[in-house]
């Protein structure tokens, strides 16, 4: 394992605050970007999630725990409550330990997330 440290982040809007839609957009958020990524679960440090104040129905990080991702740290917060800010939105912040260049990390925006960053968007 290499003992650089990469930071990878993600972003999907979820379409309602529900349990459901909370961790079905925070799975398909977090597969896209261990796929895209080609990461194990070895090669995770932790994971930072936010969410924006109108969802409180779960915790996404649960979601992280039902992809069988069982012994990485996980957090959850709130994200700051900017006026006209992006809503019902879950994001992902991922320490990872890799040999690739920062450039190479793909970052991941879904759904009208991908406003946040169009410049990292394909």
């Amino acid at each position: 394992m290499s003992s650089e440290v990469v930071a990878i982040r993600g972003a999907i809007t979820v379409d309602k605050n529900t349990k459901e839609d909370i961790l079905t957009s925070t799975q398909e958020l977090l597969t896209e970007i261990l796929e895209r990524n080609q990461l194990d679960e070895e090669d995770i440090i932790s994971i930072f999630f936010t969410v924006t104040q109108d969802l409180d129905a779960a915790f996404p990080a649960q979601a992280a725990r039902e992809l069988g991702l069982d012994f990485i740290p996980l957090l959850c917060a709130n994200e700051i409550d900017v006026p006209g800010a992006i809503s019902k939105c879950v994001r992902i912040l991922i320490h990872i330990n890799a040999g690739e260049k920062l450039e190479e990390v793909e970052h991941i925006y879904l759904k009208d997330a991908k406003k946040l960053r169009p410049d990292l968007v394909d």
